[in-house]
């Protein structure tokens, strides 16, 4: 634990409820006054930048969102970079600093990057009433982007922000990283190893009466199947055994049966390919099977992925998985490997704990209700993770409120923004505080 934070988790709620006493102080109501007065810009910002289309693959699009989010920024006195994704493949992310003297490092987390790519016919954002964005990104996670824009804007004109040190990292590639995933997330895990802090700004499961304090990491798999190739009729015997897809059936319904009951583990196959000839395409998305119904299948592949709340949990249903693979219907053989490199589980911490308690009443002092822990169940793999054994406390769920992401019928709750800055500021405020 950093030697700051030896303080802070034994100290820092009972400073938040001392402060919760006298409601807001004069900063914290110059910082509300501030995102009201200046609502309708970010307004116009979310709308500019959802318009720009910013699929993973587009890199220049996701550059411009990169450029928009930079000369915001820039304003507040912070010092940006586009850093270049070559090497791994995307478009870079954009990276701001900002070095104080006093208080906590605090990383925010956003992504430029969303899933839907210029083919795509959703491309344009529309209002379904006075409040409700139709928008590709606006959720996942432009709308974050603006919020931590509306939070530092708030900070600096309440006159504290100069005193704060915070690093922005607004990744290219969330959507879909690049490769080698340590390249990829380098600039991402660099701030994690400077700050104390980090906070997410996804939009969690989509209530702003929630926020994760806990996410599953996500590692895919491969299952490679081989069996003895022959005449459908001498099935089961001897010599020819029971075929590859047998065998590929029987280890997925075992690994249903031992795991599928496991709290907070999940295990997907994703696709099946099976046959007598089987070719996996380049990109490892797809591919083709050839076979007939009277001949034995001699290879089966199956991709899929696996999420775990711990690593712990993870290693132990890979154990599990393994075991499983090793015992063999006659004459078959089965090989499952697992991704080197995947998304790290974000572990319940006691930081994380103290910090969901200090937002709980951030959120109270300012009038929008107590806040609760996700179920880790209902949120996915983020960039955060990578902040995971770093930082001492994080949090993540800090963005607009929305649903339906990564569909065209995806939304967002234009009316939270500004409940959403007035949080995250307020709460990074009294972080600032020691």
């Amino acid at each position: 634990m950093k030697p700051y934070f030896r303080y802070f988790i034994m100290a820092g709620l009972c400073f938040s409820m001392h402060l919760s006493l006298a409601q807001k102080s004069k900063v914290e109501r110059k910082i509300v006054q501030t995102i009201d007065k200046h609502n309708d810009q970010y307004i116009d910002l979310l709308k500019k930048s959802v318009s720009i289309n910013s699929g993973t693959m587009n890199f220049d699009g996701v550059r411009e969102v990169g450029k928009l989010y930079k000369q915001e920024l820039d304003a507040l006195g912070f010092e940006t970079t586009l850093t270049s994704g070559q090497a791994f493949n995307r478009a870079g992310h954009l990276v701001a600093k900002h070095m104080g003297k006093k208080g906590p490092k605090i990383l925010l987390i956003g992504h430029l990057d969303t899933v839907f790519e210029p083919e795509n016919p959703f491309q344009e954002y529309k209002m379904l009433n006075d409040s409700i964005m139709n928008g590709p990104g606006v959720a996942d996670m432009k709308g974050g982007d603006v919020i931590i824009i509306a939070a530092m804007r708030a900070l600096k004109e309440a006159g504290v922000l100069d005193d704060m040190s915070i690093t922005i990292v607004m990744t290219g590639d969330e959507e879909k990283s690049g490769s080698p995933l340590e390249l990829s997330k380098k600039e991402l895990v660099d701030a994690a190893e400077w700050a104390d802090i980090a906070l997410g700004f996804e939009n969690a499961d989509g209530n702003p009466k929630t926020i994760v304090v806990s996410r599953r990491g996500s590692l895919s798999w491969s299952l490679e199947v081989k069996g003895n190739a022959a005449h459908s009729s001498q099935i089961f015997t001897d010599k020819v055994g029971t075929g590859s897809i047998y065998e590929t059936s029987r280890i997925l319904n075992e690994f249903y049966t031992q795991l599928s009951g496991e709290h907070n583990l999940t295990f997907n196959p994703g696709f099946i390919i099976g046959g007598t000839q089987v070719k996996m395409d380049e990109d490892g998305g797809g591919g083709t099977a050839h076979g007939k119904t009277n001949v034995v299948s001699e290879s089966t592949i199956v991709r899929g992925d696996i999420r775990a709340v711990s690593l712990e949990q993870l290693e132990k249903a890979q154990k599990v998985m393994q075991d499983i693979v090793s015992k063999n219907y006659p004459k078959t053989s089965a090989v499952l490997t697992f991704a080197e490199n995947g998304y790290p589980p974000l572990g319940l911490t006691d930081g994380n704990n103290q910090l969901l308690k200090v937002y709980d009443q951030v959120s109270k002092d300012l009038g929008f209700g107590p806040v609760d822990p996700v179920n880790p169940r209902n949120a996915g793999a983020a960039d955060i993770s990578f902040t995971a054994g770093y930082v001492d406390m994080a949090v993540d769920g800090l963005g607009l409120s929305g649903a339906d992401d990564h569909t065209v019928n995806e939304t967002g709750n234009l009316n939270m923004v500004p409940v959403q800055a007035k949080r995250a500021a307020v709460l990074m405020y009294r972080l600032s505080r020691d």
